[in-house]
């Protein structure tokens, strides 16, 4: 669909402008264009030094249906992070049925072929923040928002602030927005009122949100792991110290020595604190021996202590 509205608008195209025109390789180009062509669109190739491809006799697919709201919203489904909204299946039902007839039966048996369930077994599918939908709408306007927001020590304030984006982490949403003091990222469920004003989104050159994104996940990671140990585990325990310590963790090689006949390997891990890595390392019991630092020795040893105290002697009879 995005191949055959670029030819209505621009008449003609060769593979190469409509590859640089969609971001696609040449070759992909080439080939959407001739399965037009195959799938009966009137779409033929023009040889020679100004040839191209191009619609015959100025065919056109009506998208004349659509709102400008339902037309924001079917850009926006394009992305990675895409929700089904009302709008968005209303705008989806109208392009299928502006799709000629060889195209459309494809298109409702795609639209029909795939679930998305993205929570996790025993929990429930978190529901979208309130005023996503409203920071969207201002991400894509390009206008600035009163935004009043609650903080991790649930103090609110009022902020004037420029939205640029909105990025799912897992099931958090956060905005991306400028505001006086620099770019600054708001987590969405926080977010307690949006007013839109009349001022237009001032957006950094070359601002580009997945870069940006990029960036903010890798400070937020280094802040997570600005503790680190050295361990040696078994290798059937890098999995389950990859679950604990995310991205941190980091497989330097095998181990010098083995331990009860098991391959052992060396890692480095992170966390916030020596106090966490010890917490997140306890549940491995004597499967562990840590190498450095000394602070997570003692954080283990000082555990180990507190549940022989408690567990260590028989339970008295009531």
């Amino acid at each position: 669909m995005a191949t055959l509205l670029v030819l209505q608008r621009r008449g003609k195209v060769t593979a190469a402008e409509l590859a640089e025109e969609l971001e696609i390789s040449v070759k992909t180009a080439r080939r959407d264009l001739e399965a037009l062509a195959v799938s009966g669109i009137p779409v033929y190739a023009q040889p020679g030094r100004n040839g191209g491809w191009q619609l015959l006799g100025g065919a056109r697919t009506d998208l004349s249906g659509l709102t400008e709201n339902e037309a924001r919203t079917l850009f926006l489904v394009a992305g990675p992070a895409s929700t089904a909204t009302p709008e968005a299946k209303a705008a989806l039902r109208k392009l299928v049925q502006a799709l000629p007839e060889t195209f459309r039966a494809d298109a409702e048996a795609a639209a029909a072929s795939t679930v998305l369930d993205a929570a996790s077994w025993g929990t429930e599918l978190a529901k979208q923040p309130a005023f996503l939908q409203e920071l969207r709408h201002a991400v894509v306007s390009g206008r600035q928002v009163r935004l009043g927001y609650s903080d991790r020590q649930r103090s609110e304030t009022t902020r004037i602030v420029h939205p640029l984006g909105v990025v799912e982490k897992g099931s958090t949403w956060y905005l991306v927005a400028n505001t006086d003091k620099g770019m600054r990222t708001f987590r969405v469920n926080r977010v307690r009122s949006v007013e839109l004003t009349d001022d237009k989104v001032v957006r950094p050159e070359g601002f580009d949100l997945h870069e940006t994104w990029k960036g903010i996940v890798a400070a937020v990671e280094e802040k997570r792991a600005s503790a680190q140990a050295i361990v040696h585990v078994p290798t059937r325990a890098i999995y389950g110290l990859r679950m604990s310590f995310g991205p941190s963790t980091e497989v330097l090689g095998p181990a010098p020595d083995s331990f009860d006949g098991q391959e052992q390997v060396t890692v480095r891990v992170g966390a916030p604190s020596a106090w966490v890595i010890a917490q997140n390392l306890a549940a491995w019991a004597g499967y562990v021996d840590v190498i450095d630092p000394p602070e997570v020795r003692e954080h283990l040893a000082s555990i180990g202590r507190a549940l022989v105290a408690r567990y260590g002697r028989e339970p008295a009879v009531r």
